[in-house]
């Protein structure tokens, strides 16, 4: 596959990952006219962004083999398509039961679309520098897809309707597709005779399934509720009738010996702790400007566009001089420091503040520390895949981060309000101010795990020599 052509390939293959990532946050500025005009109540109206939640993250790993099996691209296009048919039901939805129907549909699309796009990536780029670009451009993509999510949903909601924030997704879909099928390599995979454990994967999806369902029931219920308790014990129960059926499985679903490498185990805890701290300083960061200074919906996406901005600057252009001279740990180290620092300038959460001195700084901060750490996550969990699992391998650095992003959004989202509610009430801007302090402070502490887990539990990791291949070829 010639130079020019992967770099087009790429280019696809972003654009559908930022579909899915759009539809993450993009929704987000439309709840409360959704809940009116489609007749959700109250708490109701969390299912248009809970039934995507739970089915992306409960179908990654799932995904991921199905791609080594049956083939990554034949994988992707099916999830595009996917997903593309179920936003047009989401836009053309006149009922609750509709729309969170379509909502599970394009979590589904989401899930085939995410699995195989880093497995498509490191096996269309095994030359080192190129690698490294290459996942640079796709962690720009996932990383400054949460902020332009929100600008694309303020200017979309501002001009036409919510029906829209679904309807954009069709001619990138109808398009993904084409040029998919046309520059995607087309491996064919192990074939499906290889062995598909559907056991395996019903107690693994059913295991993810729930524990996201239960950190989305402890926003509602608490983190102590007896319902929340109950769905993560069962979260828990099915997830060691998983860890044992792989075991005696003739051709397991997922081969827990991967994890034994310390650099893959490392990268995938830290990328749990990194995607939750993430989603959590975009929360934070809109919280307060939204709550603390009244900025609206566009203004606040437009706040963000200085983060875009540096997450741009970082992961295209940084980590491709970075890396040689440091290294992927290093780069890591450096891009959490980045993110420590803004976590600890949106501490301070001043009530009286100004944009320029005390939101802009915090944001930068926070767009450099994702730009430099997210791609060297990507590579290290990668680093030890073989031709026959990288898919499933890529799943589950995925499904690690889906589940840590809505984990840790709760426990942010849990601390902000307790908090304000023994400070003096939601009604309080003082009051909330004090829990989104302390909600900065758990973000601190998260990113505090993953410089501890990067130093001691990944280490030190050889750094490939130029021209030496980092990545397995398609099968064909």
């Amino acid at each position: 596959m010639k130079s020019r052509s992967r770099w087009i390939a790429l280019f696809v293959l972003c654009i559908g990952t930022l579909m899915t990532i759009l539809d993450e946050t993009i929704v987000n500025v439309a709840l409360p006219v959704m809940r009116d005009e489609l007749g959700f109540s109250q708490g109701g109206v969390s299912w248009v962004i809970n039934a995507y939640l739970i089915a992306y993250g409960g179908l990654l790993v799932f995904a991921g083999r199905l791609g080594d099996l049956i083939g990554h691209k034949n994988v992707l296009l099916a999830g595009v398509t996917v997903f593309t048919v179920a936003s047009a039901v989401a836009g053309l939805s006149q009922n609750s039961v509709t729309m969170v129907a379509a909502r599970f549909g394009q979590g589904a699309g989401a899930a085939l679309i995410t699995a195989v796009t880093l497995a498509l990536i490191v096996t269309m780029f095994t030359e080192p520098q190129e690698q490294t670009k290459a996942i640079g451009f796709y962690g720009f993509t996932f990383a400054g897809g949460g902020a332009f999510g929100l600008l694309v949903g303020g200017v979309l909601m501002q001009l036409t309707s919510w029906h829209w924030l679904f309807f954009i997704n069709l001619p990138i879909g109808v398009i993904s597709v084409i040029a998919g099928w046309k520059l995607l390599p087309g491996g064919k995979g192990l074939g499906i005779k290889q062995g598909l454990d559907v056991t395996g994967a019903a107690l693994l999806v059913s295991s993810v399934s729930l524990l996201v369902y239960s950190v989305v029931n402890a926003e509602h219920s608490g983190w102590t509720a007896v319902t929340t308790l109950s769905y993560a014990a069962g979260a828990l129960i099915l997830l060691t009738g998983f860890v044992i059926r792989q075991r005696m499985a003739r051709v397991p679903l997922f081969n827990l010996g991967i994890l034994r490498s310390r650099v893959v185990a490392g990268a995938n805890i830290v990328q749990f702790l990194v995607v939750g701290a993430m989603y959590g300083g975009f929360f934070l960061a809109t919280q307060y400007m939204q709550q603390i200074h009244g900025y609206s919906p566009l203004q606040v996406a437009l706040a963000f566009l200085p983060m875009t901005g540096a997450i741009g600057l970082s992961s295209l252009w940084l980590i491709g001089v970075l890396t040689p001279k440091i290294g992927e740990r290093g780069l890591l180290l450096l891009g959490l420091g980045l993110f420590l620092v803004g976590a600890g300038l949106l501490a301070r959460t001043p009530i009286e503040a100004g944009y320029l001195v005390d939101v802009l700084p915090a944001t930068l901060f926070l767009g450099f520390g994702m730009g430099l750490g997210y791609p060297p996550i990507l590579s290290l969990a990668m680093s030890t895949a073989k031709e026959d699992e990288v898919g499933v391998i890529s799943g589950l650095a995925n499904s690690t981060g889906q589940v840590g992003g809505a984990m840790w959004v709760a426990v942010v989202g849990s601390v902000i309000g307790s908090v304000a509610v023994s400070a003096g009430g939601t009604g309080s801007v003082a009051a909330v101010n004090s829990g989104l302090m302390y909600g900065s402070f758990v973000m601190i502490g998260i990113l505090a795990a993953a410089v501890l887990v990067t130093l001691f539990v990944i280490g030190r990791v050889k750094t490939p020599a130029d021209g030496e291949s980092t990545a397995p070829a398609l099968v064909h």
